[in-house]
């Protein structure tokens, strides 16, 4: 082999250990901060894994809302119609959140399998349209598109 080619053979080498090292180091880096999501039938059935932040969803159960009085810590249970599981949270919950509406929170399973939320995000309701979109719907006039009870008020 000529010295040319043994040089040649040496940067592709160097460039493919390069590469393959910045493709590991990408790949953990992703694998730290992915958010898997679960149901509270999957918690219980200890799918979700211990120690790494997950997404968990469903409703809030109808008088499960407990709050701890002089702080921001709260409880509640959700249920996706099967299994519950409890969420504890400390924090300001957002204007859509009560009992019997979607939910997603987002935290870590405790040891007595709760969910430790550090963030929790209201669904909004399924026929939930944003006032832009009616106004542009409206204005090319198509009124069939709107749902029934929107298109009352845009006559």
């Amino acid at each position: 082999m000529t010295p040319a080619r043994k040089k040649r053979l040496y940067w592709m080498v160097a460039l493919l250990c390069g590469a393959s090292a910045a493709a590991a180091f990408a790949t953990a880096a992703l694998r730290q901060n992915i958010n898997l999501f679960y149901t509270p039938t999957q918690i219980a059935a200890g799918e979700a894994p211990g120690g790494t932040r997950i997404r968990a969803g469903g409703l809030v159960e109808t008088g499960s809302l407990e709050r701890t009085p002089g702080s921001l810590a709260l409880r509640f249970v959700v249920t996706d119609g099967e299994s519950s599981i409890l969420v504890r949270y400390e924090g300001i919950l957002p204007d859509l959140f009560r009992e019997g509406q979607g939910i997603v929170a987002m935290g870590r399973i405790d040891p007595d399998g709760a969910l430790h939320a550090d963030q929790v995000l209201a669904k909004h309701d399924e026929k939930y349209m944003p006032p832009e979109a009616m106004g542009a719907l409206k204005k090319i006039g198509a009124r069939g598109q709107l749902p029934r009870d929107k298109q009352e008020s845009y006559r």
